[in-house]
């Protein structure tokens, strides 16, 4: 019936019982919660994200990713007995000599362990299968030395030691040049031929690595190198410095039979095998000099290159 409140279903039931009126709740919602945060302010807002990690950008040393500044600085091993033998010879800086167990001992060896102990340089002996593992294996011929990062020397500096030379200056710049193993055959050609030191670029360039100082059979601890962040400014001072700068070209102006200042002061620009001299190196070059050849070779390789160049320089240098 109608109105009946004992029906079944007619009071609406509930968790927390009737209540009379708002209990001042509306008056609370009226009064808000103050102004919005700022988006940097808000936990989860892109903003937010993008603050933090520009903070964190902020709290890094400067100077790039500290990983990779570490592993570029850290000690090289230099491998093979002559390479080891003429650098302790040269008395360049070391920090511990590893000697393989059983191998045949010469007078390579003999006058690297006795260099190492006149200096007092830690003397490890390791199984070859040691050796091989931490020298990467490497052609290790069962020594090596263990070296700080390679030590280069200012451009200034390296103009001023050139010029202090019996001999007139005589520089080898390197442009584009990217395997270690041509860096050091021509610090070695340098070494053979009277250059005082080879100039490379700091990027897109071969540096002076364990490789580099291995295939220079030493001649990295005789020969200074520069390492410059613009080779073309750097062309452009040792010009100012009273050099000539040459650059080997295979369409050069004048071919290697016609040079003519080999006793002058110089600076020979060896480009990649490929690529040959970048633009602005060769529009920056006094001269541009090709190598003759005899038949279909179309280049040489760049180490090749600079040996053939410097040994001619050196012998219109004895002649003169």
């Amino acid at each position: 019936m109608a109105g009946n409140s004992e029906r079944r279903g007619a009071v609406r039931k509930g968790k927390k019982g009737a209540t009379s009126g708002s209990g001042g709740q509306s008056r609370r919602a009226l009064t808000g919660k103050g102004p919005t945060p700022k988006a940097e302010e808000r936990p989860h807002h892109p903003a937010a994200r993008r603050a933090a990690s520009a903070a964190r950008r902020a709290d890094k040393p400067k100077g790039g990713n500290p990983r990779r500044e570490r592993s570029s600085q850290s000690p090289e091993l230099l491998v093979g007995r002559n390479p080891v033998a003429e650098a302790l010879r040269a008395g360049i800086p070391a920090m511990a000599l590893y000697v393989a167990v059983g191998i045949e001992v010469d007078e390579r060896v003999t006058e690297a362990v006795r260099i190492a102990g006149d200096r007092g340089l830690p003397l490890l002996e390791v199984s070859r299968g040691e050796m091989d593992r931490v020298t990467g294996n490497l052609l290790h011929q069962g020594l090596a030395l263990q070296v700080p990062p390679f030590q280069y020397t200012e451009l200034q500096d390296l103009f001023e030691l050139a010029a202090a030379g019996p001999a007139q200056p005589l520089l080898v710049a390197l442009d584009g040049v990217t395997d270690p193993r041509n860096l050091g055959a021509v610090l070695r050609s340098a070494a053979a031929f009277g250059a005082q030191g080879v100039i490379v670029p700091e990027r897109r360039a071969a540096s002076v690595t364990a490789t580099a100082w291995r295939t220079s059979a030493g001649a990295a601890a005789r020969v200074p190198v520069s390492r410059v962040t613009n080779l073309v400014r750097a062309l452009v001072e040792a010009k100012k410095a009273g050099m000539f700068v040459i650059g080997l070209d295979a369409d050069g102006d004048v071919n290697l039979d016609e040079l003519t200042m080999g006793a002058d002061p110089l600076v020979i620009v060896v480009g990649s095998e490929g690529r040959g001299l970048s633009r602005l190196v060769g529009e920056t070059c006094d001269l541009t000099l090709s190598i003759p050849m005899i038949g279909d070779t179309e280049s040489l390789n760049a180490s090749v290159a600079a040996a053939v160049t410097l040994a001619e320089v050196a012998r219109i240098r004895r002649q003169s």
